[in-house]
């Protein structure tokens, strides 16, 4: 089976050009993460100058792109070529610990003529 591209991943429940022929179910892909004490003091001292702080944006990015991955492998364990319908959560499971869901409905799609 070949990879699922991300073209074929949405948060939509279809893909325009596409019909669904079959419904695998739900995917899920989870991940939990903690701030280190670097990270924290890091992240503090750019809350002093104020705007982005960068240290949170690349560990929330990295966050949710490791659940995003682990979702498209889900998928494609099922036999998927296509997600739809993708969502994300967070909870924070104790103070400075957060868990990442990303969840979807994997499908398996074809191409409808032009």
């Amino acid at each position: 089976m070949k990879p699922i591209d991300v073209s074929m991943t949405t948060t939509a429940f279809h893909l325009d050009g596409y019909r669904v022929i079959k419904t695998l179910g739900i995917v899920r892909g989870i991940t939990v993460r903690s701030r280190s004490i670097f990270g924290k003091i890091g992240a503090s001292l750019q809350t002093i100058v104020g705007g982005n702080i960068t240290l949170f944006t690349e560990l929330c990015e990295k966050t949710r792109k490791e659940a995003f991955d682990m979702m498209i492998t889900h998928a494609e364990e099922l036999g998927a070529n296509a997600v739809t319908g993708i969502r994300y959560d967070a909870t924070e499971v104790m103070e400075g610990v957060t868990e990442v869901l990303c969840y979807g409905t994997a499908v398996v799609v074809e191409h409808v003529g032009t």
